[in-house]
């Protein structure tokens, strides 16, 4: 019964994933989690009487696997995307005073739908918004699985292109920051070419953003796990994995500090460095790579006001440090009025370590200086959180670094968004690590089933 018998470490996305698709394929599964939840890094915890997310988590009409598994576990319309792209840019450092600009599409085909936007971006010139047009038609001709490109870093592709600073700051790293996580000038350009063309360059709406309306647990452990309970999936939490080992008769022991696992198929779906800790002998020609991928920082800024200062659901920054800034009122269950933000800060490298007065002290000025109505608003709560290795870090080689889902040896495979999914540190790249292992288990078991996502059919 063994044979049939696949065990998943790790009860992040990447994990969930695989387990939901061994168990509808009819495998017997056991997902062990370490952690007293699932989700992985997109998870909820309460303080007082709020339910916070540890980050704000976004994702696209294009993100075709985090929209499948979102249908998977019966939560999509628990996160909606919007209509249409329709992103607020607020500039405090213009010398004429705050000047609000916006980026939507249009109903016209691509790349036609963002050229009326960009034509009316106040935050750039005349000639750096042509300059736009030009270097995105030079993007739409890449391709992004050039391993040539993941030498080049981001930035310097740029800067032939035409794009001044300003214009890699307000329109590139603006996006570009926020989805992989670096400026332009530490992102592979191979990854930057994949997000840009997918999202924004791909097909009209594909750029639509999406993002949860309740706490990312009710998604990523509540319904997660009533998905895998559905399914059959023996799920286990508070469960450390200590040794992973071949049995006499091919197979896999997979040891905790409760009992001992016997089974056909093994999937590691943890950080890259925990995988590398658990890795048998062999099973990667050289495992150290794992250890060489580098992480990247995010911290998130959380401030309750006793009354309302922002009227949008969200909008990004330029001229201050705060990046993008999200209303989490109504999904944190801030109870007797008020307004509860969330900023999102990535690659936050400079304040990540840095103490909660002294973050304090550098945005709720920054805040009254974005929104007016914070001025006389008083402060009800501040508290930060952080994750200090967030996602990989989408530096110019990591793609020669980050393994496949199958390993050197039968039976055992890797998940994660830090394998080769071709996309940066994403909930879509975590789903699409997940449905890659299941799949490629279920091809060395002689089961055919139909990969859920239609471009990989």
């Amino acid at each position: 019964m063994s044979a049939h018998h696949a065990v998943v470490v790790g009860g992040g996305l990447a994990g969930v994933t695989t387990a939901l698709e061994l168990a509808d394929a009819g495998l017997r599964v056991t997902l062990l989690e370490g952690r007293p939840r699932l989700g992985g890094l997109a998870f909820s915890f309460k303080r007082g009487e709020l339910t916070v997310d540890n980050g704000q988590h976004v994702y696209l009409r294009c993100c075709t696997a985090y929209r499948w598994f979102l249908d998977r576990v019966e939560g999509a319309d628990l996160a909606p995307l919007q209509d249409r792209l329709d992103v607020p840019v607020l500039d405090v450092a213009h010398p004429g005073g705050p000047r609000l600009g916006r980026l939507r599409r249009s109903a016209l085909p691509v790349p036609l739908h963002l050229a009326g936007s960009l034509a009316r971006y106040p935050h750039l010139s005349l000639a750096e918004r042509a300059s736009v047009g030009r270097a995105a038609l030079a993007l739409r001709r890449l391709d992004p699985a050039d391993p040539a490109l993941d030498g080049l870093d981001f930035g310097t592709w740029l800067g032939r292109y035409g794009q001044s600073p300003r214009t890699i700051e307000a329109l590139w790293d603006l996006i570009g920051i926020a989805t992989l996580n670096a400026t332009a000038g530490q992102s592979s350009l191979g990854l930057a070419a994949m997000v840009f063309k997918t999202g924004l360059l791909s097909e009209n709406g594909a750029s639509d953003i999406g993002w949860a309306r309740v706490p990312l647990g009710d998604l990523h452990d509540t319904l997660a796990r009533k998905a895998l309970d559905a399914a059959g999936v023996r799920t286990e939490l508070r469960t450390r994995v200590t040794d992973i080992t071949r049995t006499p008769e091919g197979g896999w022991r997979v040891d905790t500090e409760g009992e001992s696992l016997e089974a056909g198929t093994v999937v590691l779906a943890v950080p890259q460095r925990e995988a590398h800790g658990l890795l048998p002998a062999g099973a990667l020609a050289d495992p150290d790579k794992l250890l060489d991928i580098g992480t990247a920082p995010i911290l998130n800024v959380h401030v309750v006001y006793d009354t309302k200062v922002l009227k949008q659901p969200f909008f990004a920054a330029l001229g201050s440090p705060v990046q993008w800034v999200f209303d989490r009122t109504d999904s944190s269950g801030l109870p007797d009025g008020g307004q509860y933000l969330a900023l999102s800060q990535s690659a936050a490298h400079e304040d990540i370590d840095e103490p909660v007065s002294v973050l304090r002290a550098k945005y709720l000025p920054e805040l009254e200086r974005l929104l007016p109505a914070a001025r006389g608003a008083k402060v009800r709560d501040f508290f930060v959180t952080r994750e200090r290795t967030a996602t990989f870090a989408p530096t110019p080689g990591v793609g020669r670094l980050r393994p496949g889902t199958r390993t050197d040896t039968p039976g055992l495979y890797l998940a994660g968004a830090w394998t080769a999914t071709g996309w940066p540190a994403t909930m879509e790249g975590a789903v699409r690590s997940g449905l890659s292992a299941a799949h490629a288990a279920l091809a060395s078991l002689g089961r055919h089933r139909e990969h859920p996502l239609q471009e990989a059919v």
